[in-house]
């Protein structure tokens, strides 16, 4: 129980210091012309679908809290999930760390091009691509069975494997802040992102978007190493994200005073 818990803890700690950072660079965006200058779909807001989605994430935390929740309280009881309390050493918690990232990417992306095939992509996916210029919200605008497809890693995972409090810290708020950072709609990587063989394996919320904007490429979830190797990039990605990031951050000062 205790890993759950210092899980929730962190996840709660990450979720204030995120709110504030935002809060604080939405203010500056403001001011600046940065958010403006970033958003990967400058006119894809719609009210309209944000009400929406803001509902299903309602249907989808109830959904989830009701079954997750129990399942996992059942697990925990019946000690099918236990947790190493003990302290550990920095590699052991980064390779437990690196296991679930690296599994939950695998997990997602197979599990996502599935929900894209006929019926299920009908039955399941389609409710979270009524969003075709994603927000923060649409991460929690799902299905509530594709709810339990992208939850239910998590709890394959502990049951299979006894992992320590402190890897728990860090499973548990990357699972919500990669999901709120792909789907955020604004760049914030730097341009020479996808030019170095380091940091190109890693997803950007324009390689997200890209997935809301054109359906049928860029599944993956926390990386694009199943996208690279299965060919399932979109052709366009890396142009457009070196598009959004050649915006300039104010508008020329002819082009402004036109506007007014």
């Amino acid at each position: 129980m205790r890993g759950i818990l210092s899980g929730e803890t962190a996840l709660n700690l990450w979720f204030v210091v995120t709110v504030a950072v935002l809060s604080l660079a939405i203010i500056g965006g403001i001011v600046s012309g940065y958010f403006k200058a970033r958003k990967c779909q400058p006119r894809g807001f719609k009210w309209k679908q944000f009400r929406f989605e803001a509902i299903m994430m309602v249907v989808t935390f109830t959904f989830g809290a009701l079954v997750l929740g129990n399942l996992q309280k059942w697990l925990l009881a019946n000690e099918w999930i236990t947790f190493k309390s003990e302290p550990a050493a920095w590699w052991v918690i980064l390779l437990e760390y690196a296991a679930y990232f690296i599994t939950f990417d695998t997990w997602f992306y197979w599990l996502h091009r599935w929900m894209h095939n006929e019926p299920y992509y009908s039955w399941i996916h389609k409710l979270h691509h009524k969003s075709t210029s994603p927000n923060v919200i649409t991460t929690f605008s799902v299905h509530p069975f594709e709810s339990l497809i992208n939850g239910g890693w998590m709890i394959i995972f502990v049951t299979v494997v006894d992992v320590h409090d402190a890897s728990m810290a860090l499973i548990v708020p990357t699972n919500v802040l990669m999901g709120l950072w792909v789907h955020s709609g604004y760049e914030f990587l730097p341009k020479w992102w996808n030019r170095t063989w380091l940091t190109k394996w890693f997803i950007s919320a324009t390689f997200h978007d890209h997935h809301h904007k054109y359906f049928t490429a860029n599944f993956g979830g926390y990386t694009t190493v199943w996208d690279r190797l299965c060919g399932t990039v979109h052709k366009r990605f890396e142009s457009d994200f070196v598009k959004i990031k050649e915006r300039p951050l104010r508008e020329p000062r002819s082009e402004a005073v036109a506007a007014e």
